[in-house]
């Protein structure tokens, strides 16, 4: 029971960590993102296209990821399709530094999308599985919640330091090492996983 209890504790905390360092990486875009849209040629439509393609990906593949997770959940792990997510997520944040033209700009955010697809319902459901009992849950869920808020202020001005001071390139890859570290310290949750 012990062992279960520090398990339970240790995937918690690794899950909002790992979390927290996507955030980071995530939010040094934040509204820096129709600047870059517009350098490379796109215009309020071609924003609002992108920015709909995401959000229209990330709807649907929600829906079905959070559908085949519960079905597959005990063959593969949800522990598995949570760390693909985080790494194509930083495969397409790399895939920035490509992006010439409004057509590849919707090509990113369509993979983007997906990678929020894989990683969003599959990491609530650890989450609640690994978060404290119903006792402590509000103060579990505040965490979550409150930390991405404070980490998305501060990566929004990192993320606009950067690019003032240095290039779209730079926070590119800046972003893209941020989620891939990420990646790497929640892919630690495979070897935790009962």
């Amino acid at each position: 029971m012990a062992d279960d209890n520090a398990l339970t504790v240790r995937n918690g905390r690794l899950l909002l960590w790992s979390s927290n360092l996507w955030a980071l990486g995530e939010g040094m875009f934040g509204p820096l993102f129709a600047v870059f849209a517009q350098r490379i040629g796109g215009n309020i439509l071609d924003i609002t296209w992108a920015w709909a393609i995401y959000l229209g990906m990330t709807g649907i593949l929600t829906i079905v990821t959070g559908r085949v997770s519960d079905r597959i959940w005990q063959w593969c792990g949800r522990e598995r399709l949570l760390v693909a997510g985080y790494a194509l997520n930083a495969l397409c944040t790399f895939g920035y530094l490509l992006v010439e033209t409004t057509t590849g700009l919707f090509l990113v955010q369509a993979g983007l999308g997906v990678a929020l697809a894989l990683s969003s319902p599959t990491w609530s459901a650890l989450y609640a599985r690994y978060s404290p009992g119903e006792e402590k849950a509000g103060y579990a869920w505040g965490l979550v919640a409150g930390e991405q808020r404070l980490i998305l202020a501060v990566a929004i001005i990192l993320g606009g330091y950067i690019v003032d001071h240095y290039s779209f390139n730079a926070l590119f890859i800046g972003m893209g090492v941020v989620q891939a570290i990420a990646t790497l310290y929640l892919a630690r949750i495979l070897w935790n996983s009962p």
